[in-house]
């Protein structure tokens, strides 16, 4: 316990008593800007930082997971759920190039945080995440975006996704789920090429199983496996009519794909009747 010194002690009461007050004020200053700073997250929206890389997984022919370390095992990376980071890196011809990702880690993973990464044979930043290795470190500037989630801001989302863009709407779906309090529903369309190009699937089943009243996933293919029980072809407006919330002041369609497929569904929700108000696009 702490004791003050002794001559402090020959002060009047009064004196005494303004003294520990003052000294107490100090300790709870200190602890709230000590709380403060640990908390505040990792990022800086002016300028990139290099975080470490410090495990690569690969998951298929053309995807990887990576994890970056940040700074103490106990940081977190401070990105809003919604929000992604713009990472630097160098394309095929030794340019810079700078392009937007989303990680699949909340803060609530805390010391590191991790992307999936689908590496298209022709993109320029797919090059440098294709070339990088353990050790390596990626600078990163964040956050970014103009989409904040708060909880129960929807009573229902229905989600739009096309290949890499699942990440934005799998950050979503992990703080929503893993939210006690959090009673959104959520309906994801997800559409691919073919079956090995669907990222996260096991996690995306996972939580279909454990929370089916909450969450649920139609998968669609342009290639299918035989047999086959989803969606064929593209999306469709009659898909979207029966997989996701219909029109309502209290929903939100969220979208992230290829621009192609961005700009379709943009036509099959005005067809629909969902207004710009209910419609995001990632």
């Amino acid at each position: 316990m702490f004791k003050l010194p002794f001559e402090f002690m020959q002060l009047p009461d009064a004196e005494l008593r303004g003294l520990a007050v003052a000294l107490a004020l100090v300790g709870i200053s200190a602890g709230f800007l000590y709380y403060a700073n640990i908390n505040r997250g990792c990022l800086n929206p002016k300028k990139f930082i290099e975080f470490k890389l410090v495990k690569k997984t690969r998951l298929s022919h053309d995807t990887a997971k990576f994890r970056f370390a940040l700074p103490t095992a106990s940081s977190v990376l401070g990105l809003p759920v919604g929000q992604h980071v713009l990472c630097r890196g160098k394309d095929s011809k030794g340019e810079e190039v700078i392009a937007p990702y989303t990680p699949i880690t909340l803060d609530s993973d805390v010391g590191y945080f991790e992307f999936v990464v689908k590496m298209y044979p022709e993109g320029k930043m797919s090059h440098h995440f294709r070339e990088m290795q353990e050790g390596d470190c990626l600078p990163v500037k964040g956050p970014q975006g103009h989409f904040k989630y708060k909880p129960g801001q929807a009573r229902a989302f229905g989600m739009l996704a096309g290949g890499s863009g699942i990440t934005p709407m799998f950050q979503l779906i992990q703080a929503i789920l893993k939210n006690p309090k959090d009673k959104t529903n959520v309906h994801l369309i997800y559409a691919n090429v073919t079956a090995d190009d669907i990222l996260l699937k096991e996690e995306l089943d996972a939580f279909a199983s454990k929370f089916p009243s909450r969450f649920k996933v139609y998968y669609v293919l342009n290639q299918p496996p035989v047999p086959w029980n989803g969606g064929t072809g593209f999306v469709s407006k009659e898909m979207i009519q029966t997989h996701c919330p219909a029109p309502a002041k209290d929903i939100q369609i969220l979208r992230c794909g290829p621009p192609a497929m961005n700009k379709a569904m943009a036509a099959h929700l005005n067809a629909l009747g969902y207004t710009l108000r209910m419609q995001f696009e990632f």
